[in-house]
């Protein structure tokens, strides 16, 4: 071994580190990026400018965990000692009540709480009107009305309960269509309010002259149908009570504040007791507006002194969640040889189902909109929302919108195949214009319905012949 090697060795042995100074000498590296202070001028946009991220790809927050299937929903919650409820439904369109017997369902084991509508301190709420029980009181009003609700350790001993309640009606003779509701000079279901309960009307002009003018009346008919939301989630809340006597409730709700404020009402809770959670909602579509468990779940869980779960079944969502109004839709028209609207009346009848609901706002809606995206001189609509004993309507997806578009655009082909004009051209010649006054007499800004119909027509290669080219 020569003298270089010997050197080498030893420079080997001298540059070998042990893990404790590799450790420190990480803990005395400089940070990794300095500190930037923030901005003090928060950089804003000019006013109606796009945003950068107009054209631009976006990610939305919650697609990641939607799609690693790690999203948390209400009904994946569980708090400790918790229990599970479930609401035995009326089955029957109109009755009286005349005896609930809760004993034998209160006997079994596991279930812990049963409640009717005798514990409900304030049994009436609504969006409007406050005609909706929380259970069923001295009446049932639509077959999905709740009568009673039970709290258990199980989902199954709960719905095994629900069969041991048994209930007792005079059954009464339902009101299932709303022309017949709308004829009756008595009342027919919530006596002795009358059952029409909303009613608007919207002038424009003078029809009878526009009517008069016309080289042609055309009158038809329309009528749509109830269509659940079918949300993937059902409708779900928890509730808990905690020592102080304040209630935390977690929900698929859309409106908490609304929420918040017929819970105040129908638990006689001052609002700022009550505090509401909104989870993430798997699917709404107007369906989730207003409360349908939550008072339930809380009475059950004040009696308990337990977290209590409630989430509907699928045929739980079809019988006791709110649905689309269906509308029947009277239409007569007034038209030029040329197909130019003169004058238009229109007459809706809407069925509210068994309680009020957000009726008022879709009744408002459905009216306005009647007479369609056409500028029409003279217009008389009037609008009715009535009272059956189904299932109730509410808001979803338009609040009357879809329903009308249905009706005056069938309309509007009627016409146009009648008269021999292609329906693109019959549109064209009818639609608003910029500085057209609506049916409400507001004088319309950016109105594009025109370009619109044109360049739809030039992409799907609408020949003008009434045909796809």
């Amino acid at each position: 071994m020569d003298r270089h090697d010997t050197e080498d060795k030893k420079s080997a042995v001298v540059e070998r580190k042990t893990p404790g100074d590799a450790l420190g000498e990480m803990l005395r590296a400089p940070a990794a990026a300095p500190l930037v202070p923030t901005p003090l001028e928060t950089l804003v946009p000019e006013a109606r400018q796009q945003t950068p991220a107009v054209r631009q790809r976006a990610t939305r927050p919650d697609a990641r965990l939607h799609g690693l299937g790690q999203t948390k929903y209400i009904d994946d919650m569980y708090f400790p000692g918790m229990l599970y409820a479930k609401i035995k439904r009326a089955g029957i369109a109109s009755a009286r009540v005349l005896r609930v017997d809760t004993s034998e369902a209160e006997k079994m084991p596991g279930v812990i709480a049963v409640v009717t509508g005798r514990d409900v301190p304030c049994n009436s709420f609504g969006p409007s009107l406050k005609d909706q029980p929380v259970l069923a009181g001295e009446r049932v009003f639509h077959a999905g009305d709740g009568v009673a609700a039970v709290a258990a350790v199980t989902e199954q001993i709960a719905a095994e309960a629900l069969e041991k309640i048994t209930v007792e009606y005079e059954p009464l003779t339902p009101v299932l269509d709303p022309l017949v509701s709308l004829g009756l000079e008595t009342p027919g279901v919530h006596a002795p309010s009358p059952n029409i309960y909303g009613h608007k009307v919207i002038k424009k002009g003078d029809v009878e002259k526009g009517f008069a003018a016309s080289h042609r009346i055309f009158e038809a008919s329309y009528r749509t149908q109830m269509v659940e939301h079918v949300p993937l989630e059902p409708h779900c809340s928890i509730a808990m009570w905690d020592a102080n006597g304040r209630v935390t409730i977690y929900t698929t709700l859309g409106r908490i504040t609304l929420g918040r404020a017929d819970l105040a009402r129908t638990l006689a809770v001052p609002m700022s007791r009550i505090r509401i959670i909104a989870t993430v909602v798997g699917g709404n579509f107007g369906g989730k507006n207003e409360i349908t468990t939550e008072p339930v779940v809380a009475l059950l869980a004040k009696k308990t002194g337990r977290p209590v779960k409630c989430t509907y079944t699928r045929p739980e969502e079809f019988i006791s969640s709110t649905t689309r109004h269906p509308i029947v839709m009277d239409y007569k028209t007034g038209v030029t040889k040329e197909g130019r609207i003169l004058a238009r009346t229109i007459r809706l009848v809407l069925e509210g189902g068994a309680y009020c609901s957000w009726s008022e706002t879709t009744l408002a809606k459905a009216c306005i909109l009647s007479p369609g995206p056409y500028d029409i001189e003279n217009i008389h609509a009037e609008a009715f929302v009535v009272y059956t004993n189904k299932t109730m309507t509410g808001a979803m997806r338009g609040f009357g919108a879809p329903q009308v578009c249905f009706a005056y655009e069938s309309h509007m082909d009627d016409i146009a195949k009648a008269l021999d004009i292609d329906p693109l051209e019959i549109r064209l010649r009818n639609a608003l214009r910029e500085g057209s006054l609506s049916p409400t007499g507001q004088q319309l800004q950016s109105v594009v319905v025109r370009d619109t119909l044109l360049q739809a027509a030039q992409r799907f290669g609408w020949s003008g012949d009434g045909a796809a080219s």
